[in-house]
């Protein structure tokens, strides 16, 4: 658990006295408005076309399909390129997706299949554009202040949320969608506008990108083998899932059990949005009181009740007292585990974890409003309720499976190789597999003890790159350890030797340090197949080369 001095840093708000942040932070608020409109708008106006509780919940999951789909793509697109241009196309595309749809409707042709393709395309954008957002906040503030900062973020939200709602209803009631649509299209062009005046340095890698299903793997396997990432991932999608009834079924909720209209679902989510700009406000102070773990068991079994809560109320008031703990529930438990990543993932996969987080969240909401729907259709909405609710509480024992440890702040700063391998037989980036194998003469009395760190050692290895780690002893000479795993190119093994943290490297040290020879650690690279790497004539053309992979004895 961090220490109140360095959590409070300033306060909630601390993030905003740098300039580059409270810029882009102040125009989120406008694209989260124009985001909002469009929910209550393509939501609203699904009950006009369709009677079916499942098609309306369907505009919720529409939303955050491509939150789903795109995003884990877009956080590796923004791993490999310029984070300031990727966020710039995703805003972009969204703009212009959401000014057709005002278009379509304008001129009467929506249907509920076209406005929920027209959701998932604004959406898709968005997602392009979340991750390049979120893995930049590191660059615009601060170590201490990031806490606050990704606090800062939701809280950008929620305010819209606590408002844009019921603004949306009531332009709803008075123009009609197609202005909602519209105004949508308009309020992205703020957010665009400020990251295109950010002067962001840009230091490009000495190597060129990874493909794109090679980077995603890289990012998936990274967060596999993270247990803190692994962890907070799986407890989202968990709540997510469990949790999704209230904005899914809210213009539901304010039809049938409050007998309301457009602007009594406005209300609902803002209530919501109430909630969790009250709860974002607070993450600095409850991570610094309380473990993450506790804090988190606690918002479930307080969501979870007022959701059951919601089921049973006919009355406006106490709804909205609900829908006010929902949204505190939901946002603090989202902050506090969006922190854990942000504070365990170095820099070169930071948008991929990020958006594996983005992708669990939204995938556990979407897919629980698709489910939630189906039940409401079946039983009815207060039952939907009632059950999510009792699920929601239950997602607490999930700690006692799967619990958030709390663990020093590890050095997450990259870690400059000063030697470079020499490789006398012709590679390029292609050339491989690679076998690296790394020779320990260790004190038999140790083993025990450096078997226990390079157990440790072998997490390092896999999360940033290596593939079939082993661990061997000989026995005939029992001092003598050889780890070993693969690379499956050259290129790839030169960036694996980019991704060591501090952290890493003290690992590194811990298992060095057992190693008993004068000459260190002796490490081998071997060309698996080295056949393939020969060409039929020495003198034909070899496409694959790439002058960048190829290193020379003594460079």
């Amino acid at each position: 658990m961090a220490t109140a001095q360095e959590e409070e840093a300033g306060g909630a708000f601390a993030p905003l006295r740098e300039r580059t942040f409270r810029n882009i932070w102040t125009a989120s608020l406008f694209s989260n408005f124009g985001q909002l409109f469009l929910g209550v708008g393509a939501q609203w106006e699904m009950t006009r076309l369709s009677n079916s509780p499942s098609m309306v919940a369907l505009v919720q999951t529409a939303m955050m399909i491509p939150l789903m789909l795109v995003t884990l793509p877009a956080g590796a697109i923004a791993d490999m390129f310029d984070r300031r241009r990727i966020a710039m196309t995703g805003l972009t595309f969204s703009a212009v997706s959401a000014a057709i749809l005002a278009a379509v409707t304008f001129l009467g042709l929506t249907t509920p299949w076209l406005l929920l393709a027209f959701c998932v395309l604004t959406g898709a954008g968005v997602a392009l554009f979340s991750p390049s957002w979120q893995a930049s906040i590191p660059e615009q503030v601060s170590r201490t202040h990031l806490p606050a900062a990704v606090a800062l973020g939701t809280i950008s939200y929620n305010v819209a949320r606590s408002f844009g709602p019921a603004l949306g209803g009531v332009i709803v009631v008075i123009y009609g969608v197609k202005v909602v649509f519209g105004m949508t299209s308009l309020l992205y062009l703020p957010l665009l506008t400020a990251f295109f005046f950010w002067r962001r340095r840009h230091v490009p890698s000495r190597l060129p990108p990874e493909r794109i299903d090679r980077a995603i793997l890289t990012g998936a396997r990274y967060a596999l083998h993270a247990p803190a990432v692994r962890t907070a991932l799986l407890r989202v999608l968990g709540f997510g899932l469990s949790t999704a009834t209230a904005s899914a079924l809210a213009p539901l909720i304010a039809k049938d059990l409050l007998q309301g209209n457009a602007a009594t679902f406005g209300i609902l989510l803002g209530a919501q949005g109430v909630g969790a700009v009250g709860g974002a406000l607070f993450v600095s102070q409850i991570r610094a009181m309380v473990s993450t773990e506790w804090a988190i068991r606690l918002f479930a079994i307080a969501s979870g009740v007022a959701l059951v809560a919601i089921g049973f109320s006919h009355s406006l008031v106490l709804t909205c007292l609900a829908f006010l703990v929902v949204g505190a529930g939901n946002i603090l438990t989202v902050a506090m585990l969006n922190v854990t990543v942000q504070l365990s993932a170095p820099r070169w996969v930071t948008a991929r974890a990020l958006s594996l987080f983005s992708s669990a969240i939204t995938a556990g909401i979407g897919i629980g409003a698709w489910g939630w729907g189906v039940v409401a259709a079946r039983h009815d909405v207060a039952f939907a309720l009632v059950a999510s609710g009792l699920a929601v509480a239950a997602t607490a024992l999930l700690g006692m499976v799967l619990p958030i440890r709390e663990e020093p702040e590890a050095d997450m700063d990259s870690v400059e190789i000063g030697h470079e391998p020499s490789a006398t037989l012709p590679l390029t980036l292609r050339s491989g597999p690679l076998v690296v194998e790394v020779e320990y003469d260790v004190d038999p009395e140790l083993a025990r003890e450096f078997y226990e760190v390079m157990m440790t050692m072998q997490r390092v290895r896999k999360r940033i790159g290596g593939f079939d780690w082993t661990i061997a002893r000989d026995i005939e000479n029992p001092a003598l350890w050889t780890e070993r795993y693969h690379c499956p190119t050259w290129g790839d093994y030169l960036r694996m030797r980019g991704r060591y943290t501090q952290a890493d490297y003290a690992i590194q040290a811990q298992a060095d340090g057992f190693n008993r020879s004068n000459n260190g650690r002796r490490v081998r690279r071997r060309l698996e197949r080295p056949f393939g790497s020969v060409r039929w004539k020495a003198e034909s053309y070899d496409p694959r080369q790439e002058t960048i992979g190829y290193i020379t004895p003594g460079t």
